[in-house]
């Protein structure tokens, strides 16, 4: 009868938490802020997509970014936000990369083919009493490669995919 009553106690409880369907993240903007001999840091906007019903409250977030297949930059960021409900929110987080890995990206971006580079974007978000929730995605970030003779000088501002 005991084992009963904690079972049924155990159920009551586990029905009141939570389930979450996995958001959708995708790379909405890229700043550079700044350029070092040894690391390269970035600003990065993430645009999450909340497909649940209930607002999710993402406590961190954790992340690496691959450009045209390659390691190029990974962050974190323990700011808290809250995604509403069937809604979207933008996370802004700080990423960093190291010489060669920018050194790679940058001389795609100066060839300017294609119109734009592949990237892949993957980590954790960690929801308040919930834990970690993965997201894996893919996109193109465009870029406007500069008409010769004109200024060549990189641009501050990286439009990112949406």
């Amino acid at each position: 009868m005991r084992r009963l009553i904690a079972l049924s106690a155990a159920l009551v409880v586990a029905a009141c938490v939570p389930t979450y369907r996995s958001p959708s993240v995708a790379l909405a903007g890229l700043d550079i802020e700044s350029i070092g001999l040894f690391e390269q840091r970035f600003r990065l906007q993430l645009r999450v997509h909340n497909p649940n019903d209930i607002d999710i409250p993402v406590d961190s977030v954790s992340f690496a970014v691959e450009v045209g297949g390659q390691p190029f930059a990974t962050g974190v960021s323990s700011q808290p936000v809250t995604i509403p409900r069937l809604g979207e929110g933008i996370l802004e987080v700080k990423a960093s990369s190291n010489l060669a890995n920018f050194l790679r990206r940058f001389g795609e971006l100066q060839k300017g083919e294609g119109g734009g580079l592949d990237y892949r974007i993957k980590g954790q978000l960690q929801i308040a009493g919930h834990g970690s929730v993965p997201f894996d995605s893919t996109g193109r970030m465009p870029f406007l490669r500069l008409p010769g003779g004109e200024d060549k000088s990189a641009p501050k501002r990286l439009p990112g995919a949406v």
